[in-house]
Formats: structure tokens, sequence, C-alpha cells
């Protein structure tokens, strides 16, 4: 029996003889795109990678499996190099190098969902200081207004680090795929607040937005408290002020206690301490700053096996960090899903581009969303 010395001696005789291999693989790879090229053949070639992967699975033995995976990631990189030969989607290229680089913040109208004192309404302040706010009762106002153009921007929630995904705010990003231009994290800091004249103790029911129950859901099972969904947290604090019912309080910004005129019950009942929402700025037209660090997509699958795996490869072999996948269904498709994905990265970058452009090509219901600052 082989000691391990020895057994890791044969496995870097093999390891130089699969590197030296495979270059000599990649080598026929970049010669085929050129022929591609030449010819005006299209890179993917779905029938014939299946092909490929099926043999590969059955002389693999009991390793056939492993074999496959192996092979589906090599051919995912041979396509890459072909890419780089052929050309990809140059007309996506032309637009993303057109992108102005300022985004206007001054003057500029900017819609948000819910009413002053809303979390929304927050973060289009903090985002446009100097912007006129104007307010919308549902996410898909503020994309109609956007798209619309009664306004140049929209607001919107997309994620809370306690709640999760803002599901409706997905799948109207993959609905209208307007350019995603910026976002910020919005530390959220919840009070429980009713009229002057009650008291904690009178409390039995709460009013406030479904994604603020998730976040004080804690703090809401604790007092025994009967949580009722609101269309947001200020709607909740406004209603509480006009119907004048005791036992009755809203879960909200300490602003819009303030702008309703109510009174702060309990402090900083969110429960994570580190409560953090983050928004989005939608717009028909594409901004990208020269420091942009963060990249938006949208897409669907191939009908590969494995696809989205391979996909996620092609990234990591260009060290691209993934910082969001969300996958939302496809209306009336049978299971088939669309896919959100955001990663870290500059458009400035010619891999970034290239792999955008890449994509754009071998993926149905491609759209490249933005290329952003997170604040």
């Amino acid at each position: 029996m082989k000691d391990l010395p020895e057994i890791r001696k044969e496995i870097n005789e093999i390891d130089e003889q699969i590197i030296r291999l495979f270059k000599e693989r990649m080598d026929c790879a970049k010669e085929v795109g050129e022929h591609k090229l030449k010819n005006g053949i299209p890179v993917l070639n779905v029938e014939r990678e299946n092909e490929i992967l099926d043999k590969v699975a059955e002389k693999g033995g009991e390793y056939g499996s492993y074999a496959r995976l192996l092979y589906s990631n090599i051919m995912e990189l041979s396509r890459a190099l072909q890419h780089n030969i052929v050309g990809a989607d140059e007309a996506l290229a032309e637009v993303i190098a057109g992108a102005d680089e300022t985004l206007p913040k001054d003057g500029v109208k900017v819609a948000y969902q819910g009413i002053k004192g809303a979390n929304g309404h927050e973060a289009t302040l903090r985002l446009f200081p100097n912007g006129d706010s104007v307010s919308y009762k549902t996410f898909e106002d503020v994309f109609a207004a956007v798209d619309r153009g009664e306004v140049a921007f929209g607001v919107l929630p997309v994620e809370n680090s306690t709640a999760g995904s803002v599901s409706a705010v997905y799948d109207l990003i993959l609905k209208h795929r307007f350019y995603i231009v910026g976002a910020l994290d919005l530390k959220i800091d919840y009070c429980l607040c009713g009229l002057k004249q009650s008291e904690i103790s009178d409390i039995e029911r709460v009013w406030t937005h479904p994604q603020s129950i998730s976040q004080c859901e804690n703090y809401i099972a604790k007092h025994n408290f009967e949580p009722t969904p609101c269309a947001n947290t200020a709607v909740a604090a406004r209603d509480v002020a006009s119907e004048k019912r005791l036992n009755v309080a809203a879960i909200c910004s300490y602003k819009a206690c303030e702008e309703y005129g109510l009174k702060i019950l309990d402090n900083h009942i969110q429960d994570n301490d580190a409560n953090t929402t983050r928004f989005i700025v939608i717009s028909k037209k594409l901004y990208i700053p020269q420091n942009a660090d963060k990249i938006s997509l949208c897409f669907s699958l191939p009908h590969v096996s494995g696809s989205l795996y391979s996909v996620l490869c092609r990234f990591n072999s260009l060290g691209f960090n993934l910082t969001k996948i969300e996958s939302r269904p496809i209306a009336s498709s049978g299971f088939e899903y669309l896919f959100y994905l955001d990663f870290a990265g500059n458009v400035h970058s010619s891999d970034a581009v290239g792999l955008i452009c890449q994509l754009s090509t071998e993926m149905p219901g491609f759209s490249f969303l933005g290329n952003y600052n997170e604040i």
C-alpha cells in the first residue's frame, strides 16, 4: 500500500499532465473560435455540448458524474475564450460605453412608495436631498410614474437584513427592466407610538407594514400584540392618529411618529439592532459613475443540465464576487424561472463588460440592469 507522500507525488505528476493537456485543449478552442468568426457560426452549440457531456459521463465509469461536471466547466471556459474572439453583443457594449457618468440630483422629481415619514421617503431624502420627492400609493405606481416620465427616478426597497427580499419589487424589476442607477443601505430604527393619551399597557393591536411585522416579530410576540398589515409604516402612524383608538399603536419610524403627532410608547423595538433595508434607484436612462462597484443582471437559463452552475462557474473563473441571487417564477411557464443577480465589479474592466456581453448572447431573457454605487 502506498504511503501519503507517494500518493501526493503521483498526484503532482498527473496534475502536470492535466495542465499541459488543458492548455492544448484551450489552444484548440481558440482555433475553433477563429473558425467560427471567419464563417459566421454562433459560439454556443447546445447539441454538441450535450453530446460531449453524455460521452464523458459514460467513459468516466464510476466517476462519470464528476467527469461530466469537470468537462462542463472546461466547455464553459472554452466558450468564454471563443466569445473573446468572435465578439459578443457589441450593441450592448456600446450602450454601456455611452452611459452618462453623473446622476443628476438637484431639482429632479423622484418617486417613492408611501407617504411622508415612510422609510421610502427617508431613503429618497438621503439619496436626493435637493430633489422633489413625489409619493405614490404602490410599488407598481412608482414604476409606472418612471415609465410615463412623470419622474426621473424611483426609490424602492429590495431587501431587509432581517425580513429578506421584497419579492413584489423584484417581480417589477424583472417585468419592467429599468436600469438601477444607485443604491442605499438605510438603517431602520422603529418605535412603538400611539395617541397622546395611550400607555403601552393599553395597547392590544399594532399596525405596520408586513416587512416591519417580520422585523419586530419577537417584540410583537413578547407583548401579545395582534399585528395588522398596512400599506407602509407611515400610513400606519397616520391611521392611528386619525382613528383615535387608545388600544392601537403603530410600529413606524421616529419621523413618522413626529409627523403625525403621536406619542412614543417604546423605543428601538426591532429584533435586530443592525436592522437595515437596501433601497435602489430606478431610471429609464442609464448612468454609470466611474467608481461604480456593483453590477446587476437578470436572465433565464437555457434548457441544459447544470446551466446555472455553469454560469456561476464563469463568474468564479474571473474572480467576481456574487453578492445576491434571486429567482422568480415566470408566469405561465411551468416551473421556469428568471434570475436576478448582483456582483461586485465595474464595467470599465474588460473582464466585466466581456462577461456581461457574453451572457447577453447566450442567456434567454437577458438584461443588463446597471452598474452603480451602494452608499
